[in-house]
Formats: C-alpha cells, sequence, structure tokens
C-alpha cells in the first residue's frame, strides 16, 4: 500500500519551569494512509435512513424497545414530523416488518374543520394533536369515555382512569430528530392529545410560557398559543405600521376573510368539529357544509 511519511525532524522547545530553563525535544510521530484498500474491504455501510439522516437508531431503539414480561404488548408511540407547509401526527407501533400506523392526522385536513389559514403554526399543531388523538379513541371506543378538556384553557391536564371502566389509552411522544425547544410546536401536538384524551408521559416545562424563575407555565400565554392569538396581534400590528407586509405575509387570511378579530373564533369552531366529526375526510361530513 501506498504509505504518506511525514518528516521526523526534531523541533525544540524552551521552557522555563521554576526558574531554570529547560530544553525539550519533540518528535513528530509517524503517520500512515489509514483509508487504504484493507480499510475499505472491512468497510460497513451504515444502514439507508442513518446515511440519509432520517433515523437516529439509537433513540428509536430505545422508544420501541419493549420489556419482554409484556408479552409483546404494542407500545404505541405518537409520531411527530413538522415540514415547511405540513403539520403530521400519527399513532404507530413497531413490529419486524416495519412501523404500523393505527391513526394519522396531518393540518392540511383543518381545512375541513373550518380552519382554511396558518396551518403550520403552534394553533394548528395542537388541532393536529386533538384531531389524531379524537380519531384513535374514537377507533378503540375509549371516545366518550375519556373526552380530555372540551374547551382548551392552557393548562397542563393529566388523564385520569375511571372507576370500573377500561383504563385510558397510553402513548409515549416520538419527536424524531426535532430540537425538544421550549415552545416548540411538536409540544403544541403533544398538548392536543393530552386535551384529547390521550394519556402521554410528560412535563409542562416545554410548554410555551413556561418560566424557569416561577418554575410554572403562564397558562393564559399558552391559551392564546392554542387559539392563534399571538398571530392575530401580530397581524394588527402589522395593520398599523406596515399595511402592504401584512397584505403580502398573510394574503390567505385576506382570501379567506380572516381578519385578526376572527382568528380565535376561526380555532375555537375548528376544536368544536373536530370533536363532533373526528372520522371526516371531506368538508361533506362536518357541519361547515
Amino acid at each position: 500500500c501506498i504509505r504518506d511519511r511525514v518528516s521526523t525532524q526534531s523541533t525544540w522547545e524552551l521552557k522555563f519551569t521554576n526558574s531554570r530553563r529547560v530544553r525539550r525535544q519533540f518528535k513528530m510521530v509517524y503517520v500512515k494512509v489509514v483509508k487504504n484498500s484493507v480499510y475499505f474491504s472491512r468497510f460497513q455501510v451504515k444502514w439507508r435512513r442513518r446515511r440519509e439522516g432520517k433515523t437516529n437508531y439509537a433513540r428509536r431503539m430505545k422508544l420501541v424497545t419493549q420489556r419482554k414480561n409484556k408479552y409483546a404488548t404494542p407500545k404505541y408511540r405518537i409520531v411527530v414530523r413538522v415540514t415547511n407547509r405540513d403539520i403530521i401526527a400519527q399513532i404507530a407501533t413497531a413490529k419486524l416488518c416495519g412501523d404500523v400506523i393505527h391513526a394519522s392526522a396531518y393540518s392540511h385536513e383543518l381545512p375541513i374543520h373550518g380552519a382554511t389559514c396558518g396551518l403550520t403554526n403552534y394553533a394548528a399543531a395542537y388541532a393536529t394533536g386533538l384531531l389524531v388523538a379524537r380519531r384513535m379513541l374514537t377507533k378503540i371506543g375509549l371516545a366518550a369515555k375519556y373526552e380530555g378538556v372540551v374547551k382548551a384553557n392552557g393548562e397542563d391536564y393529566l388523564v385520569e382512569p375511571e372507576d370500573n371502566a377500561r383504563r385510558p389509552f397510553k402513548a409515549i411522544l416520538d419527536t424524531g430528530l426535532h430540537r425538544t425547544t421550549t415552545g416548540a410546536k411538536i409540544f403544541g401536538v403533544l398538548k392536543g392529545c393530552l386535551d384529547g384524551g390521550i394519556d402521554v408521559p410528560h412535563s409542562e416545562k416545554r410548554f410555551p410560557g413556561y418560566s424557569k424563575d416561577r418554575g410554572e407555565v403562564d397558562t393564559e400565554a399558552h391559551r392564546k398559543r392554542i387559539f392563534g392569538v399571538h398571530v392575530a396581534d401580530y397581524q394588527k400590528k402589522l395593520q398599523r405600521e406596515e399595511p402592504d407586509k401584512y397584505k403580502e405575509d398573510y394574503s390567505q387570511y385576506i382570501k379567506n376573510g380572516i381578519g385578526p378579530g376572527q382568528v380565535e373564533q376561526m380555532w375555537a369552531d375548528a376544536h368544536a368539529s373536530i370533536r363532533k366529526f373526528p372520522k371526516a375526510k371531506l368538508l361533506s361530513e362536518t357541519f361547515k357544509c
């Protein structure tokens, strides 16, 4: 094999230690080419989704591994993925053949329930989580027993089992490669699932409005995020200061006739429609037709 030899010429350095001059000699080590034919003959290619940067298999193994004394009981995960134009929420279990999706919801389905604008913000994330939760509970027959929080208030909610009834449906949050920063949209999906009646182990420290100094969540600030009040406030500011920018940034709101004063009501109506028609796939199946 070809070797890259490096000069072994000595270099000298003078250092002063305890008022005495000490001369030390350093020799540069021999370096050879590592990526030779022997290296490539033993190289093991990583899995495709690892090469593409799509899956962290160390984290996935912790999420999908089930205890053996549970005898192959499904371990449900709420898989949340956020793209530039969509928010995806799925309830999945892992099998040898791959993941099995039991229920799914997308933010591009929200116009069916009356939310026609802002389909990638925190309010849309909450509505998407609420939609997938109600769909899953309706599918397994627990929608009537575990309604969750009918009217969102921004407060933390824990699903408690009822007496003489089936236990609540439990799932864990799968955020993928998304950074779990405070106030991220993935936690909007988590909050929607909680209010929808699914038991998800969580901490309130990542919800919008959480303060480290106080050690609690500002529920009013969180409620404003759920109903898109922060979007309406910014719209009002742009209308006063930069009307042209308002027309450019919120053209879809203007096109659908939704002003700053109608944003909160739009999301409230969407939440009510989701609870009434969780399985709706067409506009004709909701009360908006």
